[in-house]
C-alpha cells in the first residue's frame, strides 16, 4: 500500500461563528466582578446623562410647556432659530468667539502651568498648584473682579487709573458693551485652570523616567523636544480628557457673566447660547424651543471634540 493511500486525511474543525454579542456577553461573565462594580455609575450615568440628551433631541422637533402633551411640530423650532431668531444668532457668534478665545487658551495655560509646576519639588509643587487651582473652585469668584471693575471710584481700577490722571470720570466697565466680553473672558481664563490642570500634574508624574534618557540617545536635544516627541505622546489620555474639559467650559461658561453683568447683559453683548437656553427653559418653559437649542449646543460640541481630537492624534508624529 502506497503512503499516499495510507494517509488518513483529517478534516479542519468547523468554528462555531461567534457574534458581536455573544462574545460580550461572555467577557462580561467572564469580569463580573469589574462590571458590577463600575454599574452603579453606569445606571446613574444613563439614567441622568443619556436618556435627558435622547429626551431633550426628541422633544426639539416638538412644542412642550410642561403641561400639555407635547405636540410633534417638524423642523420649525430649527427654522425658526436659524431665520427668524436674530437673538440666537447673536448667541452663536458670541459663543463662537467666546469658547475660539477661552478653550485653546485656557487648554495651553494648564498644559504649560502643570509642565512648570512638574520642574518644582514636591512640597512647593504642592502648594503653588493650590495657589493656581483656588480660583477654580471658588463659588464667588465674581465677586472679586466685580470690585476690581466697579463703575464708581470704589472699583480699584477706576480708582488707580483716577490717582494716575489716566481719566477724569470713572468708566462703567461692567455696563459699556465695549469692555464687558474682555472682561469676561480674563475672568473664564482666571477660573480656567481646574479639573485639566490636575489631570496634567497627573499625566507628568506618570510619565517613565527612562523614556527621556532612550530620547536624548536618539538625538531628542532640548526639554521642548522632550515635551513634544516623549512627554505629550505619553500623555494622549489626559490631553484628551483635559480638551473635553476644555469645550465644555468654554461653551457652558455662562453664570459668572450673568452675576457680573446681568441677565440678559447690555444689548446682548455677551448673551451666549447658554444664557438663550437658560432664558427659554428657565423662564419661558417653552420645552421644544430649549431642546432645539440644547441640541445645537451639543452638536457644536460634539463637532468641536472631534476637531481636537483630530489635532491631537498628530502629537508627537
Amino acid at each position: 500500500m502506497s503512503e499516499k493511500a495510507a494517509t488518513v486525511t483529517k478534516k479542519p474543525v468547523a468554528r462555531k461563528k461567534v457574534t458581536k454579542w455573544q462574545y460580550t456577553w461572555t467577557e462580561m461573565k467572564k469580569n463580573w466582578i469589574a462590571y458590577t462594580m463600575i454599574g452603579p455609575f453606569f445606571i446613574l450615568f444613563f439614567t441622568f446623562t443619556v436618556i435627558p440628551v435622547v429626551l431633550s433631541i426628541i422633544l426639539s422637533f416638538t412644542t412642550f410647556n410642561m403641561l400639555e402633551w407635547p405636540h410633534f411640530v417638524g423642523l420649525k423650532n430649527y427654522l425658526r432659530l436659524l431665520l427668524e431668531d436674530d437673538i440666537f444668532l447673536l448667541a452663536v457668534k458670541n459663543t463662537l468667539v467666546f469658547a475660539s478665545i477661552t478653550g485653546p487658551v485656557s487648554y495651553l495655560m494648564s498644559l504649560m502651568f502643570a509642565w512648570f509646576i512638574n520642574e518644582l519639588t514636591p512640597k512647593i509643587r504642592a502648594v503653588v498648584t493650590l495657589i493656581f487651582y483656588a480660583p477654580s473652585i471658588s463659588g464667588n469668584v465674581y465677586m472679586i473682579w466685580t470690585v476690581l471693575f466697579s463703575g464708581d471710584q470704589y472699583g480699584y481700577i477706576n480708582s488707580i487709573l483716577l490717582k494716575l490722571n489716566f481719566i477724569t470720570t470713572p468708566i462703567q466697565f461692567l455696563t459699556n458693551t465695549d469692555y464687558i466680553m474682555p472682561i469676561v473672558i480674563i475672568v473664564a481664563l482666571w477660573t480656567s485652570l481646574g479639573t485639566s490642570f490636575l489631570s496634567f500634574i497627573a499625566g507628568f508624574q506618570t510619565v517613565d523616567r527612562s523614556l527621556y534618557e532612550a530620547a536624548a540617545v536618539d538625538g531628542v536635544k532640548n526639554r521642548w523636544q522632550e515635551l513634544w516627541y516623549v512627554t505629550l505622546p505619553y500623555m494622549r489620555p489626559q490631553l484628551m480628557f483635559g480638551a473635553i474639559l476644555a469645550i465644555t467650559g468654554s461653551f457652558g461658561f455662562g453664570s459668572v457673566i450673568t452675576a457680573m453683568v446681568g441677565f440678559p447683559s447690555p444689548d446682548y453683548c455677551a448673551h451666549t447660547i447658554m444664557h438663550h437656553l437658560e432664558d427659554y427653559g428657565g423662564e419661558r418653559f417653552e420645552m421644544g424651543y430649549a431642546s432645539a437649542i440644547a441640541t445645537i449646543l451639543f452638536f457644536m460640541m460634539i463637532g468641536a471634540n472631534m476637531l481636537v481630537r483630530k489635532i491631537l492624534s498628530k502629537v508627537g508624529k
